[in-house]
C-alpha cells in the first residue's frame, strides 16, 4: 500500500492544516508522525483534537507516563494517567467501530516506577491496610535485553538481587470518547468506550475494536507499562513512557457493531467487560465473546455453550481502578473447524 508520509507538530503547524481534505475526498493513506504537545487527563470529547486522520492513516507518535513525565523525564502533565490525542478519526459516526492495529509499542527510556502496595481487592485487609502510604520504587529496563528488575539501595530488597523479569511493554489506557452526562470521563477509568483497561496483551502486533459514540470518536492512548501483572495487584504497572506506531481503519455501522471492546491477536480471540464486581465483568465479557462467536460463525445459543465451555479462558486484566476487568478469550486453534461467514 503506498503512503503518503506526513511529519506533523503544532509547533509548525496551524491547527486548521490538519483538516486537509474533506471526509468525503479521496485519500491516500498517510504515515504520519505526530510529535504531541499537550494531553489530557480524561476521555473527552471536550477536548481540541491534536490530529485529524483518516481511516487507513498509520500514526507515529509517542506517550508520556502516569506520573506525567515524558521519555526525557521532564514534567509534561499532572499525573493520573495523562493521554495522547485526542485524535479525530473522519467520517467516524455514532454506531461505527474503530479497528486499531498496534504496530509498534516499544520503550523510549530506560527506567520505570511502579508502587509498593497491595490493592485492597488483591488481599485481606489486615495486610492491604499496611501499605496506605506506599512508596514508589524505580525500576531499571534493560531495553537491549529486555528485561526489568528493581533499581534500589543495596539492602532494602536484599532477596531481590538477582530478580529479573522479562519486560512487555504495552498501552495500559486506549479508548475513545464516551457517552454519558459530560461526554468526558477521568482517564483512570474504563467501560463500554475502553479507557484505562490495563490489559496486558495491548501489545504490538495487536489489534483492539472500540465502538463510536460520537463524530469523529476521540481516540486516546496513553498509560504506558513495562510490565505488568494481571490485575495490576500494586495499584501501578511498572509506569513508563512509550513509542506508539498504530494504524486505524474505521468499520461503518453496517459491516459491525459493538457494545463492548474487542481485542485480537495472532492467537486468540478476547472480549473486555468491566463492572463493580468480578460477577458483572464476566457476564459482560463472556457476552461479548458469545455474540462474536454467533455472528462471525453462526452458531447457535446450543451449539455455542459446547464451544465456550469446553475452550474459553479468561483472564481478570484489573482490579485496582472502580471496575474490574475481565477479559473472555478463546484460541483460534479451537476455532479452525468453525465455518467463519465474515
Amino acid at each position: 500500500m503506498k503512503y503518503n508520509f506526513v511529519l506533523f507538530s503544532v509547533f509548525l503547524f496551524p491547527l486548521s492544516f490538519l483538516k486537509a481534505q474533506s471526509p468525503d475526498s479521496v485519500h491516500q493513506p498517510s504515515l504520519i508522525k505526530f510529535v504531541p504537545v499537550s494531553f489530557s487527563n480524561k476521555f473527552s470529547l471536550n477536548v481540541a483534537p491534536a490530529l485529524h486522520i483518516y481511516s487507513g492513516d498509520t500514526v507515529s507518535t509517542e506517550t508520556i507516563d502516569a506520573m506525567g513525565r515524558d521519555k526525557n523525564g521532564i514534567k509534561r502533565q499532572a499525573g493520573g494517567n495523562p493521554l495522547t490525542g485526542p485524535f479525530f478519526i473522519e467520517g467516524a459516526k455514532p454506531g461505527d467501530v474503530l479497528k486499531i492495529t498496534l504496530l509498534k509499542v516499544s520503550l523510549n527510556r530506560n527506567y520505570a516506577f511502579t508502587s509498593e502496595s497491595f490493592v485492597s481487592r488483591s488481599l485481606p485487609d489486615s495486610i492491604a491496610r499496611q501499605f496506605k502510604k506506599s512508596r514508589l520504587i524505580k525500576w531499571r529496563l534493560d531495553i537491549e535485553n529486555s528485561i526489568g528488575y528493581p533499581d534500589s539501595p543495596v539492602n532494602t530488597y536484599q532477596n531481590l538481587n538477582d530478580f529479573k523479569v522479562p519486560l512487555k511493554p504495552f498501552l495500559g489506557c486506549i479508548g475513545v470518547a464516551p457517552s454519558n452526562k459530560h461526554n468526558e470521563i477521568l482517564s483512570f477509568f474504563q467501560g463500554s468506550f475502553g479507557g484505562n483497561l490495563d490489559f496486558s496483551r495491548t501489545v504490538s502486533g495487536t489489534t483492539i475494536y472500540l465502538p463510536v459514540f460520537h463524530d469523529g470518536a476521540f481516540f486516546y492512548i496513553g498509560d504506558g507499562h513495562a510490565v505488568q501483572g494481571d490485575g495490576e495487584i500494586a495499584g501501578n504497572a511498572l509506569e513508563t513512557s512509550l513509542d506508539v506506531d498504530f494504524t486505524v481503519r474505521l468499520i461503518k455501522s453496517n459491516e459491525l457493531q459493538l457494545k463492548n471492546p474487542r481485542v485480537e491477536d495472532s492467537s486468540h480471540i478476547m472480549t473486555t467487560g468491566s463492572g463493580e464486581t468480578l460477577d458483572k465483568a464476566i457476564k459482560v465479557a463472556t457476552s461479548g465473546l458469545l455474540d462474536w462467536l454467533q455472528k462471525d460463525y453462526h452458531l447457535s445459543l446450543h451449539e455455542a455453550t459446547q464451544v465456550m465451555s469446553t475452550t474459553i479462558e479468561y483472564t481478570i486484566a484489573e482490579i485496582a481502578d472502580p471496575e474490574v476487568i475481565v477479559v473472555a478469550k478463546i484460541n483460534r486453534q479451537f476455532l479452525k473447524s468453525l465455518k467463519k461467514y465474515n
